[in-house]
């Protein structure tokens, strides 16, 4: 069996467990100091990758300690909390939720994605769209679900794909890759659904971090299987399930894994240029999806 470079088994054929997360066995070693590291722990080098330590002390550098910055397999800052913004959109997800069932449909009708749906006045309340000027419903949608089962299964998905994806891009990427997916999923909606269906939910954006972990897995070249398997279930419930948007599923995962194969290869000299070029072009696709899609309607 072929092995991870700097990686050796244990007397006992095992592998160590990672020596900042003992449960979670690795076959990888940091190239300085030898002790084993997880994906989590991992910070890419010239020459396999080093635990945080060795990066931020600056060992067998002859640096000073601060000369070196920790930095992800994407090149983004090595967090102390690698999930806090996993944490903090599941805790925002959670709280409009609760806000959802504390208001009611007026508060849910006036933030979900609605194409072109206005509704002729009854006193002073009338319901309009993005074709109306309201964009903010592609971003707003995405805080939104339509019940106990949609917001638990789409925050444990988050949870569990989220988390090891933002330890690997870092802060910055990892939230460009889940809001961008959002708006993506959001624009396709707006563009192939009828007008005034309305849609709702963070699985646009979930898709997305779902197809940027896909193309992780691919560049480390862990076992692809699980990844598959989550993602052949999650297309047959979009498309064998009557009342989803598969519109906003298609768009985030295609923009997410477009993102994510930016993030993990563009090249190390232009790594910044080509990432954040890359988002903004996702995010120039989304404005003319949406202009194109508004003066059809109008």
């Amino acid at each position: 069996m072929e092995q991870a470079p700097g990686s050796r088994p244990d007397a006992q054929g095992s592998l160590p467990g990672c020596y900042r997360h003992p449960d979670r066995e690795t076959g990888v070693r940091c190239t300085r100091c030898e002790r084993p590291i997880c994906p989590e722990c991992m910070v890419s080098a010239s020459v396999g990758f080093q635990c945080p330590e060795c990066v931020r002390s600056g060992s067998g550098t002859g640096h000073a300690p601060d000369a070196s910055t920790p930095r992800t397999v994407a090149g983004g800052a090595v967090a102390a909390d690698p999930r806090l913004v996993t944490k903090v959109l599941i805790g925002l997800c959670l709280a409009v939720y609760l806000v959802q069932l504390a208001v009611g449909d007026r508060f849910t009708d006036r933030f979900e994605m609605i194409g072109h749906a206005i509704v002729p006045p009854l006193g002073t309340d009338h319901l309009e769209g993005v074709a109306e000027g309201q964009w903010y419903r592609l971003l707003t949608s995405m805080f939104l679900h339509g019940g106990y089962i949609h917001v638990l299964s789409n925050m444990l998905s988050l949870w569990w794909i989220g988390g090891p994806l933002e330890a690997a891009l870092g802060r910055v990427r990892y939230l460009a890759v889940y809001l961008l997916s959002g708006l993506a999923g959001g624009a396709l909606t707006y563009v192939l659904a009828a007008p005034n269906q309305g849609s709702l939910g963070a699985s646009g954006a979930i898709f997305g971090v779902i197809g940027a972990f896909a193309v992780l897995v691919r560049r480390q070249r862990y076992d692809m299987r699980p990844v598959v398997a989550l993602l052949v279930i999650n297309l047959i419930i979009t498309f064998g399930w009557s009342g989803i948007a598969w519109q906003a599923h298609v768009g985030g995962l295609v923009a997410g894994a477009l993102i994510g194969y930016g993030m993990f290869h563009a090249p190390r000299e232009h790594r910044a240029l080509v990432q954040y070029g890359l988002c903004g072009l996702v995010l120039v696709a989304v404005v003319v999806m949406t202009l194109l899609r508004t003066a059809q309607l109008t």
